[in-house]
């Protein structure tokens, strides 16, 4: 199965200064081209100490000039993971645009205060959910997290407020580099990758990788 890529130019002259500037602009195209259904949604790379790796797909729920923000358990493997080896890969993979960015970077838990109040905008369900459900642990049938839902529901009906839970919250994810890679024919891509020289307040070169 092979597919030939037809896409628009991408060269150095056009890139932001800043990558999360240069982020948000395709960021912004891609969720107003309606051609994917959570433009937001990642693939979270992270490796125990011993560099065993494991991925899986989260929504990144915020991104600024910090970097990154996603939430999750911090008791379920990736939470465990990061927090024994903070080393974090992130890829976003917008195949319609034959686009992907790619960021490596570091991650940290955010400040209590950030998640509450992003707990406070989930639904009510989502709310419920994060109580519910022991993430990553093995549990003997769906029925006992059913269970475990309608309990909560019982107890926090609609209406109620919820309490974000101590072992929930997120993760910010601030980057070493970041590539932004367009598609072309032929196979010959356009890899263009941010390196951060300096430290987290350091400055960002520029470098252009083979496909």
């Amino acid at each position: 199965m092979r597919e030939q890529y037809r896409s628009e130019s991408f060269t150095e002259d056009g890139l932001a200064p800043d990558p999360m500037d240069q982020f948000a602009r395709w960021f912004r195209q891609v969720a107003a081209g309606g051609m994917l259904h959570e433009p937001n949604a990642m693939v979270v790379s992270t490796a125990t100490p011993e560099g065993r790796p494991s991925s899986r797909t989260v929504l990144l729920k915020m991104y600024d000039a910090r970097g990154f923000v996603f939430f999750t358990n911090y008791e379920s493997r990736k939470g465990r993971e990061l927090a024994a080896n903070p080393y974090v890969s992130l890829l976003f993979p917008w195949h319609p645009l034959a686009r992907q960015v790619i960021v490596t970077g570091t991650a940290s838990r955010v400040a209590r205060e950030e998640t509450v109040a992003y707990f406070r905008t989930r639904p009510h369900g989502s709310q419920l959910g994060a109580w519910a459900s022991d993430q990553s642990t093995v549990i003997g049938t769906r029925e006992e997290l059913v269970h475990r839902y309608e309990d909560l529901s019982a107890r926090y009906p609609e209406g109620e407020k919820v309490p974000a839970p101590p072992h929930w919250g997120g993760f910010r994810v601030v980057p070493d580099t970041i590539e932004f890679w367009q598609g072309h024919e032929n196979r010959l891509h356009d890899r263009l990758r941010y390196v951060r020289e300096g430290g987290e307040d350091g400055t960002w070169r520029v470098e252009r990788l083979c496909p």
